[in-house]
């Protein structure tokens, strides 16, 4: 788990026990910037950041420049920083970094942000990385993973929050760590440390509807609500920036999927927790198991399939609103 391995490295660091080179790579930034900032700000004092920090970027530099650079010595302290921001520019030359890996400067503290991209672990230098260094792959979180992320992020600042506002932040803020992380931010200097996290407080601050949300709108759906499913989804016609259709498919699809799973599963109980269907959510998953049957749930995937190609101009050109009409007539109307 990412948290757990930058706690890990962010305490060795406070406690001074420092590696000589940090490599950072994977296709989630966020994590990436949030180490690179914590070293930029904890190893050197600010006196000593003057002559012995330095921030270069890969395409202004050659793996030679690097390694010259880490090679001298600090000036007026124990250890010098330097850290290379998109390092993934010197991908071609990455492996020549090898030599140095292999025998690094203990007074240099060498960061390398290479996002995006993978070393190939079968040569020199992730060997010698991993040898003498700390590599952290920082990999991109799926959706389903958000709520817990944000539970979690809340936690280590004093907070709980609700499952539904959990899922009302993960499926409004899509999968921009740094967008929720900075939502989450605004929330902790509006509410009080210690204090649950609703979706009424979502509502109020951050200006998501409690009431108009793919959530509701999943619930609605089970219930085979069709009044309440089209309030909804009028909401989204009239605010189609903020509840873009992809997102909506995504949402059904899920939902849909893990009913054919669940019907198709001997163990009903155990499938729940196949699914990660928590508690809260479990009276609601099990409302809509009964009111779609195994062809019902095809049906209805098959129709999010084919709006999702609509949606893509494909066979049709409808707009966001007939496009929502469409799919909730063809859900509810297996």
């Amino acid at each position: 788990m990412p948290l757990n391995q930058i706690r890990a490295i962010t305490s060795d660091i406070d406690a001074k026990r420092y590696k000589p080179i940090y490599f950072l790579t994977g296709d989630e930034p966020f994590y990436i910037d949030a180490l690179t900032k914590y070293i930029e700000e904890n190893v050197l004092s600010e006196e000593e950041k003057g002559f012995n920090q330095m921030v270069l970027y890969g395409r202004d530099v050659t793996i030679d420049d690097i390694v010259s650079a880490a090679k001298r010595y600090p000036m007026g302290a124990d250890k010098q920083v330097i850290i290379i921001k998109e390092a993934q520019d010197l991908y071609r030359t990455i492996d020549n970094l090898a030599g140095y890996a292999e025998n690094p400067q203990p007074s240099t503290i060498l960061v390398l942000c290479y996002k995006y991209k993978k070393l190939d672990g079968r040569k020199k230098l992730s060997k010698m990385l991993s040898k003498n260094g700390i590599v952290f792959e920082s990999k991109r979180l799926y959706q389903n993973e958000l709520p817990e992320w944000i539970r979690k992020v809340l936690a280590s600042k004093g907070y709980t929050i609700t499952p539904k506002a959990t899922l009302m932040l993960a499926e409004f803020l899509g999968t921009d760590l740094s967008k929720i992380y900075n939502e989450l931010q605004k929330l902790q200097l509006i509410v009080k440390p210690g204090t649950q996290i609703t979706d009424l407080t979502i509502e109020k601050n951050i200006g998501i509807s409690k009431d108009f949300n793919n959530f509701e709108l999943q619930n609605a759906i089970g219930e085979r609500n069709m009044k309440k499913a089209f309030n909804i989804i009028q909401y989204f016609a009239n605010n189609s920036k903020n509840n873009p259709i992809p997102v909506t498919l995504i949402v059904l699809y899920n939902l849909f999927t893990k009913l054919y799973k669940y019907h198709t599963a001997l163990n009903k109980n155990e499938a729940l927790k196949e699914l990660r269907i928590g508690y809260y959510f479990r009276k609601d998953f099990e409302t809509a198991a009964r009111n779609y049957n195994m062809k019902q749930v095809s049906a209805s995937i098959a129709v999010i399939r084919s709006i999702d190609l609509k949606s893509k101009g494909i066979g049709a050109n409808l707009t966001h609103s007939d496009l929502l009409k469409e799919l909730i007539v063809g859900i509810l109307g297996t």
